[in-house]
């Protein structure tokens, strides 16, 4: 450990901007590793609501026996906020905003003017182009894509995605604070989708149409998959934990720079339009007791 990592390994201090359900898993990780997070928001309510996420997942991971201290010294070393010179202090900021390039370059320009010259500015973007979003900034040699999975507190897997600018010896650092926080990382080369949304949206656009055709129901779909080739969750369930309005700015994107076979189906398109999103609103491909 040194002065500005934790007894894990992990930045002293993170920031995490957007306290949503991915940003407030982000937050839960790095918090049980022993860091001090701030989590900035748009409003009050937003910040609010995010502190109550964080915390929530934070006891419920004491109750589970999975974090090392109390849910109170736990909560001490949490904050949250309406102004991103909170970040001031911070060695690390995770931007987890919505899949949208210009609120996320929005989001990154200002979070970048408020940290040091030696900070590291990452983007959960699960899709949209690091090299894309690192010509906007000052630094991009200290910019990289962090892709956390959802739910984060119990996924095993970060996807690290090095822009042509990232600073080699920053990815073998971001591979120890994965490490920290008791993750698996991966590397990959700055392209649509990476590695992890391409193929597992091609997946999931494949069942939609399949549902779409006819050729069997949502359940047998996702059970085809998670028994015949033990994925842990179908693709048509994971569409909806996801959000399908998520899945299909990702599949408009890869559509625009990989080509047709990405495409989103009508039916993606009619549902999205109709508010049925997955989990979050309680009705996508499956009806959820609570959004």
């Amino acid at each position: 450990m040194n002065e500005r990592t934790t007894h894990a390994g992990a930045p002293l201090d993170v920031g995490v901007l957007g306290g949503g359900r991915m940003g407030a898993g982000i937050a839960h990780a790095f918090l049980l590793a022993g860091s001090r997070v701030t989590v900035v928001e748009r409003d009050v309510d937003a910040a609010a609501a995010a502190s109550s996420r964080v915390l929530d997942s934070v006891a419920a991971s004491v109750a589970r026996g999975t974090a090392d201290q109390g849910a109170e010294a736990i909560g001490a070393r949490f904050a949250s906020s309406t102004d991103v010179a909170a970040f001031a202090r911070c060695g690390l900021v995770v931007e987890a905003v919505p899949e949208q390039l210009e609120l996320k370059i929005d989001a990154l320009t200002r979070v970048e003017a408020v940290l040091a010259d030696d900070a590291v500015l990452a983007s959960n973007t699960s899709s949209i182009s690091i090299d894309e979003l690192a010509a906007l900034l000052e630094r991009p040699s200290r910019f990289l894509g962090m892709h956390f999975f959802n739910p984060v507190p119990a996924s095993t897997l970060v996807e690290l995605v090095r822009g042509r600018a990232t600073d080699h010896a920053l990815v073998d650092e971001a591979r120890d604070w994965v490490r920290a926080i008791g993750k698996t990382p991966i590397v990959v080369a700055d392209a649509p989708g990476f590695a992890s949304s391409r193929l597992g949206v091609a997946i999931g656009l494949e069942a939609i149409r399949m549902l779409e055709d006819g050729v069997a129901s949502a359940e047998d779909i996702d059970l085809a998959m998670t028994l015949g080739y033990k994925h842990p969750v179908g693709p048509l369930r994971l569409t909806d934990l996801v959000g399908l309005d998520v899945r299909l700015g990702i599949a408009e994107y890869l559509a625009a720079n990989l080509g047709d076979r990405f495409t989103p189906p009508a039916l993606m398109r009619r549902m999205v339009a109709e508010g049925k999103l997955g989990r979050k609103t309680g009705e996508g491909f499956y009806v959820w007791d609570t959004p």
